[in-house]
């Protein structure tokens, strides 16, 4: 299963790089209520490669969904997650409304963030993009997430 979505990840992030720019930070939520399962946030480390994004994300489809893209307001995932999901005590479950961040293997964390590209302006401002899939639901925005358009996939991990 781990394998699976370490593929997955590994896919979507390095398309994100290669087709629009460096891409800071990606998670994924494992929740299972509607408004967050699967959803998939991307944040580019330049604003104009977060808006490039969006524009061709709009025109693609993923797993037999439309995707629909728009920029987050978004610029700290911290704000969004479950602590207590992180020392593993949330009694919620899934169904939290909270981001519980599906985490990818060490050596793919490796593997991605540790090719960073060296020559990126430190201090240009940072924004996050968000997408969403409709059919999954919540096209106005997710409890935790503020403003945030997500992407929903059908493929589960």
């Amino acid at each position: 299963m781990q394998e699976h979505y370490d593929e997955f990840f590994e896919e979507v992030f390095t398309e994100m790089e290669e087709k629009y720019g460096e891409v800071e930070e990606m998670n994924v939520c494992d929740n299972l209520g509607d408004h967050l399962v699967g959803n998939v946030y991307v944040k580019f480390r330049n604003e104009e490669d977060a808006e490039k994004a969006v524009i061709d994300l709009n025109n693609r489809w993923f797993n037999g969904q439309p995707i629909h893209a728009e920029l987050s307001p978004v610029t700290d995932f911290r704000e969004a997650c479950c602590r207590q999901y992180e020392m593993g005590e949330c009694t919620r479950g899934g169904f939290c409304n909270f981001m519980h961040l599906k985490p990818i293997s060490r050596e793919l964390r490796r593997e991605l963030y540790g090719r960073r590209r060296k020559g990126y302006e430190r201090n240009i401002q940072k924004r996050q993009i968000s997408s969403f899939a409709p059919g999954f639901h919540n096209p106005e925005g997710g409890a935790g997430v503020p403003g945030a358009r997500l992407l929903r996939t059908t493929r589960r991990y």
